[in-house]
């Protein structure tokens, strides 16, 4: 992680990976030990009604990325924003001062999705429990930030345990703590 450039005041984080990972419950620590604005992109979408309808096939709402990123243009400006969200391609790069890719072990992540433990959505169909195990065992989600953001700002944590979340919210706090306002 590198130093804020952007000229903002408070950073801007986006904390991505398949679904399951942790992003909302790493995103919430982050927000309630930083005091920076965690934005949910799927709630947010719905609140603000920024959806194309709903998908049948993975049972959610497809988000209209053009008005998501108009939408929250003003307050990723300001900074001090923790964007939670399992896609980041439609982001402009210079809207965060660090991509944070959350990784599970496939297996650990397939209990959360079959048991339905650790804060994780609830009755995924099969499909859509087998497309997002296959997203992770072939880091999808980190190809898509590789190609998309620079290295510099990448932040790969595991997420397996909550320990993980714990050691990943101190990292990132300590990482906001340094960080020197632009003069």
């Amino acid at each position: 992680m590198t130093q804020n450039s952007s000229g903002r005041k408070r950073p801007n984080i986006l904390i991505t990976g398949t679904p399951g990972t942790g992003k909302t419950t790493t995103a919430a620590a982050l927000a309630e030990v930083t005091a920076l604005r965690h934005i949910n992109v799927g709630d947010f979408a719905n609140e603000e009604n920024l959806t194309n309808g709903w998908d049948d096939t993975f049972d959610c709402y497809y988000i209209n990325e053009d008005l998501v990123c108009d939408a929250l243009e003003k307050l990723m400006e300001e900074g001090g924003n923790i964007v939670d969200h399992h896609a980041c391609d439609f982001f402009p790069e210079c809207c965060f001062d660090c991509v944070v890719v959350l990784q599970t072990d496939s297996s650990v992540l397939h209990e959360r999705f079959t048991k339905r433990l650790f804060d994780c959505p609830r009755g995924y169909s099969d499909h859509k429990l087998a497309t997002n195990t296959e997203c992770q065992i072939f880091q999808a989600l980190l190809d898509e930030v590789k190609e998309n953001y620079p290295d510099d700002i990448l932040v790969i944590l595991r997420s397996d345990f909550l320990e993980d979340i714990t050691k990943n919210v101190e990292t990132l706090t300590s990482w906001i703590s340094n960080l020197s306002p632009a003069v």
